[in-house]
């Protein structure tokens, strides 16, 4: 069985995680969304609301769980027995990021990370410049799944 876990804080969940998540999907048997805790961050959203806002925007898809973790990634892939990390890349300062993280993951634990770029549609969307637009009153619905967009 490939199982891959797609970590992120997803704060919100944004179509362009979306978009990775849809295209995986014939990738992998099982794909666990795996909501990072940082105790240094500052969320937008609790991780029960994002882990709700997940589970109704994929409510329909069998292949897909979402769990809450609070540990380094690879051992979190350990405890639950995955295969692969799954990132998405946006621009080429994200695959610099990315792959330093990858490398490492896989000296750490032989886990290996799968990378898909995101589609031309929403390569520009992320959480952050969604918060931005929260924070100052502006209309994020369409960069949000409809979860996350009737509750802001």
């Amino acid at each position: 069985m490939r199982k891959a876990v797609f970590p992120g804080s997803f704060d919100p969940i944004t179509l362009g995680h979306v978009d990775i998540i849809t295209r995986a999907l014939p990738l992998f048997d099982e794909i666990v969304i795996a909501i990072g805790i940082n105790a240094e961050k500052n969320y937008m959203f609790n991780a029960e609301e994002r882990m709700r806002f997940i589970q109704n925007t994929f409510s329909e898809e069998k292949k897909i769980s979402v769990e809450v973790y609070k540990t380094l990634t690879v051992d979190y892939c350990k405890e639950i027995n995955a295969d692969f990390i799954l990132r998405g890349l946006r621009n080429p300062a994200d695959f610099e990021f990315e792959k330093a993280i990858a490398q490492t993951n896989r000296k750490l634990s032989g886990i290996e990370t799968v990378f898909l770029l995101t589609s031309a549609e929403t390569s520009y969307i992320s959480s952050s410049i969604v918060r931005d637009i929260l924070k100052n009153g502006g209309d994020a619905s369409k960069f949000v799944p409809n979860s996350v967009a009737s509750k802001i």
